[in-house]
């Protein structure tokens, strides 16, 4: 039995692109109105299975309701440009997925659908029109159905003639009417000024029809019946607008609207255009062979996999040795399961040679008939092309194995080539390059809870297929990058810096549990007294870390002044506390509660539960794919975040120590260096100026933003100016200027603008770098490093507002992050070269953290910060402060 599904193109295009999230691909473009399209297109034929799908579209802008008035949807905004960029890859989009679609010129979307409706109620065939306008109720029938969109295109209301009656208590055909009264504002039709639903809704209660309202005008009153008898022929006119034509000359018929299903291969390679990971794996397809995954999966049959469980299989190893001198090009991959890479367990390595791969099972990699083979995975001088190199380097280096050579990294390659993209897994990559075959680890494994190894076949199956994936992926990773001019941020910085940063975290950095013990004891002592001082002022003893008791206690029992309410309760945040502090002094002890508590939990007891027991080091682990601008991440523990400003959390310092007795731990710091990265992009002379002189640039800034001199420049003044130099290096607004140094968002306007007034090469420079982005859809840090920025064009102003900050930061953050990784490179290199003992432990934002030997002190004093000065030619001479003592706290 036949059943059509008819849809609304233009509306549910429109509906599904206001609704959804601003999403694009890596190419910049926007996609979400296709997304959100394509997803409730899905769920439909999956829950109807209509056996006829037709979508119809407007042609063009100009149709026959013109004719009857001038200004019909007059009133409509421009449609956005990232809108309008979507249509044509949806209709292509919507072939793929083996549908007809239809235009006309002259007829709406809404014609061509009533013209159907009522074909199938002539022949008696089920229909459902799907929609996100309410004109097209007037469709509903026996036959016919309509459904409309409720949030957005997430999900649909079916309706049909009883339902509008229950509703409205009208009749399908009476929704005419009823916008002949209302009007609509959305198709600027007018309808009768003053009269909306609630109103037309009794009136066509009293009398069934426009005309019949009309026609009885001496049943209404007052400005009701003025209006009406004002706008008769307004509301005759409305109706006709609201009218669906039914009578479009269709050069159509049922037989070209059947749904036969997916053209597999189109539409794998549309979706895959789109990086619509998740619709491709939902819909099990495959780019490469135009069928399901598990077809794809099939890939397998053709690799020979040679696997390596026990010393009889020695003779395989002499085949994979074979191999190896043979071919240098091949795919190593090592699994790990676990995040933390100095925990993690590994459970077995393959390397392909093209069509033959070879497995390692986990227990057998130390074993003595695999020394071979290890030699050469150790060789310096063997390149390794690899996934994640920097985290199997931690793995086997803690088995006892080690790698050496690491020549080309796919997940490193990728993140350079985009690094907004966060998803930097083997399967996704190998998605987006077009590389099928390989599954997700969470299929095979599972995830969370149900995280599982499956039975030997089927995981050495898994790593063959990852090795082989990696194989296939240096050549085409290399190849964009050399196209993106990114060869040597890849070979001279990032490749090196990933040995670097292995070695610095296997080196660990000592530390003194009992000097954290002691201070935890310390912190204890303080949290007693503040909480009790809490106790007394609030009269009652309570949950401080509830923020519903403490909200309870604050805004019910103190009376004080509530800022904002959450759906649980009043919002107590850091933000509404501070607001609250000049008005009873238990603020103050609560907001030191709440810093000495994360104190005491993250950074004393956190950093304990990290010391390993064996090196009596914390061991961190330094992400380089993390952060789109280039900065490194530290997880496991995150030794960039403990607190500075606080005393208490400076003292935390104290626990890291030398590893070596009469060591010395030295810690060089950048002065300004995005200041002064500034200095140099933008050109501004006066910023140049201030730099090439060794001047105090807050001082210099207030010098000139205040028309003062050096002498008289007082705190407030620098502090201000301060506030300005570095909230312009993050495109600070005047709101945000003005909640830092608490002024109005006047005054911070016009300390903003007479900034930009001075420092006009800095202006220049901000305008210069956002018309950049916005033609290139990217932008660059000195070294080309690149970002893209996607929502530059975004009609929604605060998106587009965040991506301009982002081009103005980025190139300056960037380039900052550029500049300390090649500090450690060369760094790294220098001790290599004049052979010194002392070890570089941490990078810690601008700060390299080094323990230094006491014969080599004096040296490293002078030589650490000349390699970073020299890390990089600027326009302004780079700076570093070193500081040195018996712990990290002294060195600070």
């Amino acid at each position: 039995m036949s059943k059509w599904m008819l849809i609304d193109g233009n509306s549910i295009t429109y509906r599904a692109f206001f609704a959804m999230p601003p999403l694009t691909n890596s190419s910049g473009m926007q996609t979400n109105a296709i997304y959100g399209f394509t997803t409730m297109l899905l769920k439909l034929i999956e829950e109807h299975k209509p056996s006829h799908i037709l979508v119809a579209f407007d042609a063009g802008k100009v149709n026959f309701r013109h004719e009857q008035f001038e200004d019909y949807k007059g009133g409509r905004q421009k449609t956005p440009p990232e809108l309008s960029q979507q249509f044509p890859i949806l209709k292509q989009l919507i072939t793929a997925f083996g549908i007809q679609q239809y235009e006309l010129s002259g007829y709406e979307a809404d014609d061509i659908i009533g013209t159907l409706t009522k074909l199938a109620d002539q022949q008696g065939v089920e229909a459902m029109v799907v929609s996100g306008d309410k004109d097209m109720l007037q469709l509903a029938s026996e036959h016919v159905t309509i459904a409309l969109t409720r949030k957005g295109v997430s999900e649909i209301e079916l309706y049909s003639p009883e339902t509008i009656t229950e509703k409205y208590g009208l009749t399908p055909l009476q929704i005419i009417d009823l916008k002949g009264l209302m009007g609509d504002t959305s198709d600027n039709i007018p309808g009768v000024p003053g009269v909306g639903e609630k109103t037309a809704l009794k009136l066509l209660h009293q009398f069934p029809s426009v005309e019949e309202v009309l026609a009885n005008l001496d049943a209404q009153k007052g400005k009701l019946k003025e209006n009406l008898t004002n706008n008769q022929e307004s509301a005759i006119m409305s109706k006709k607008l609201a009218t669906i034509f039914r009578e479009v000359p269709l050069e159509y018929n049922e037989e070209q609207m059947q749904f036969n299903g997916y053209d597999h291969s189109q539409l794998a390679e549309q979706l895959q255009k789109l990086e619509f990971k998740s619709l491709i794996e939902r819909l099990q397809l495959s780019t490469e062979s135009g069928s399901s995954v598990e077809e794809a999966r099939s890939a397998i049959e053709s690799l020979s996999i040679h696997v390596i469980a026990n010393d009889n299989d020695a003779n395989v190893v002499n085949d994979l040795m074979q191999a190896i001198q043979q071919s240098a090009e091949h795919g190593l991959y090592i699994e790990a399961i676990g995040d933390n890479p100095h925990q993690a367990s590994f459970e077995g390595l393959s390397i392909s040679f093209q069509d033959d791969v070879y497995i390692i099972a986990k227990d057998q990699l130390t074993e003595p008939f695999l020394q071979p083979f290890c030699d050469w995975l150790s060789n310096e001088d063997k390149p390794k092309y690899g996934y994640d190199l920097h985290k199997s380097e931690l793995v086997l280096s803690w088995i006892g194995v080690k790698l050496g050579g690491a020549k080309f990294d796919v997940q490193l390659a990728a993140y350079l080539l985009d690094p907004t993209d966060g998803n930097q897994l083997l399967y996704t990559i190998a998605e987006r390059h077009n590389v099928y075959g390989l599954v997700s680890d969470d299929e095979v494994y599972g995830k969370g809870a149900k995280l599982k190894l499956p039975e030997d076949e089927k995981l050495f199956q898994h790593l063959a297929l990852k090795a082989r994936t990696v194989e296939k992926l240096v050549p085409l990773l290399n190849e964009e990058l050399e196209q993106m001019s990114m060869l040597s941020l890849y070979y001279d910085l990032e490749g090196p810096l990933s040995r670097i940063l292995a070695k610095m975290e296997l080196q660990g950095i000592k530390v003194a549990s009992s000097e954290l013990e002691n201070q935890g004891v310390e912190l204890e002592a303080a949290l007693k007294l503040i909480t009790a001082s809490i106790y007394e002022l609030a009269g009652m003893e309570f949950k401080i870390s509830s923020p519903k008791q403490l909200g309870e206690v604050l805004f019910e029992k103190l009376a004080l002044p509530a800022k904002k309410k959450t759906k649980t309760g009043y919002s107590t945040d850091a933000e509404v506390l501070e607001e609250l502090a000049p008005y009873h002094p238990i603020i103050t002890h609560i907001l030191n509660f709440r810093q000495l508590s994360k104190l005491q939990s993250t950074y004393v007891e956190g950093l304990l539960k990290e010391v390993n027991p064996t090196t009596g080091k914390i061991h961190t682990y330094y992400r380089q794919t993390i952060a789109a601008t280039g900065r490194l991440s530290s997880q496991f523990p995150n030794l960039q975040n403990i607190p500075i400003r606080l005393e208490e959390g400076r003292k935390i310092r104290k626990a890291f120590v030398p590893s070596e007795a009469g060591w010395t731990i030295l810690a060089a710091d950048y002065s300004q260096i995005e200041l002064r990265v500034l200095a140099h992009i933008s050109g501004d002379e006066k910023l140049k100026e201030a730099f090439i002189h060794n001047m105090d640039i807050h001082t210099k800034t207030a010098m000139d933003v205040f028309g003062v001199t050096a002498e008289e420049v007082d705190s407030n003044m620098r502090r201000s100016a301060k506030a300005v130099n570095f909230g312009i290096v993050y495109g600070i607004s005047d709101f945000g200027l003005s909640q830092n140094l608490g002024i109005t968002r006047k005054e911070a306007a016009q300390f903003i603008e007479q900034y930009f007034n001075i420092f006009s090469g800095v202006r220049k420079y901000m305008d210069d770098i956002v018309a950049e982005a916005k033609s290139n859809g990217y932008i660059l840090t000195l070294l080309d490093r690149r970002r893209y920025v996607p929502d530059i064009h975004s009609s929604n102003f605060n998106l587009r507002s965040f991506a301009e900050r982002i081009a103005m930061n980025t190139p300056i953050q960037g380039t900052a992050a550029d500049i300390i990784k090649l500090a450690m490179v060369r760094m790294e290199q220098t001790l290599k070269d004049r052979q010194l003992e002392s070890r570089m432990l941490l990078q810690v934002h601008d700060e390299l953290v080094f323990e230094v030997p006491p014969h080599e002190l004096e040296l490293m004093k002078k030589l650490v910060p000349e390699v970073m000065s020299e890390a990089i030619q600027l326009d302004v001479p780079l700076r570093a402060d070193v500081s040195f003592g018996n712990s990290w706290y002294e060195a600070k």
